[in-house]
């Protein structure tokens, strides 16, 4: 029998989630971690990257840029600094802050400035994976996709 967890994600504005899931990938501060039901209590740092949501056969995807999860056997809370949904991002906004980290990034700035550069490139390349997720899943639903915020 398939058993699912609460999952609530929320940032300092918002609730963005608040449900089932059977599994959650997120992305920890040590690497790529995966929770299901009945996971041993856990808190951890995350990292710019990608929550999924596994719900059946469905999987839901939100990029997060930092933020503390805390996991506990039927329940995992998930704190974001900032996380969006793909119906969230502008992909073109996204698009245009990569090319301006990239080129900041190409201009061979001090090296104070590196790591804070390296982060916004991440974190620009992460909104468009995630967008191009949901663009995808649009099209391939026989929806349109008319290019406004997601």
């Amino acid at each position: 029998m398939a058993r699912a967890m609460q999952v609530d994600i929320v940032t300092p504005d918002r609730s963005l989630f608040s449900g089932q899931a059977d599994m959650v990938s997120l992305p920890g501060t040590l690497g790529q971690m995966g929770i299901l039901p009945g996971h041993a209590p856990l808190l951890s740092t995350l990292d710019i990257g990608e929550i999924i949501l596994h719900m059946g056969n469905d999987s839901r995807f939100i990029a997060v840029s930092g933020g503390v999860v805390e996991v506990r056997p039927d329940k995992v809370t998930i704190l974001a600094d900032t996380a969006e949904t793909p119906e969230d991002i502008d992909a073109a906004r996204a698009q245009d802050a990569l090319a301006r980290a990239e080129q900041l990034l190409a201009s061979n700035p001090p090296p104070h400035e590196r790591p804070v550069i390296e982060a916004a490139v991440r974190r620009s390349s992460l909104r468009l994976k995630v967008a191009r997720r949901h663009v995808g899943r649009r099209q391939v639903e026989g929806l349109n996709f008319e290019g406004g915020n997601g």
